[in-house]
């Protein structure tokens, strides 16, 4: 019963901890354009000078 007091109450700030840590994730633009590297890979804007 004793180790409720404590894990009870941490348990409650990790949630708030990882609620604020996605919350800082979204306002800060964290997951906007998620598929840009992923298709950045089929642009053909390489410059002439890689090319052989």
């Amino acid at each position: 019963m004793e180790t409720l007091y404590l894990l009870i109450p941490l348990s409650v700030i990790l949630v708030f901890l990882i609620i604020y840590g996605l919350w800082w994730a979204v306002h800060r633009d964290q997951f906007d354009k998620l598929d840009k590297h992923g298709q950045s890979i089929f642009d053909d804007n390489e410059d002439a000078s890689h090319k052989r």
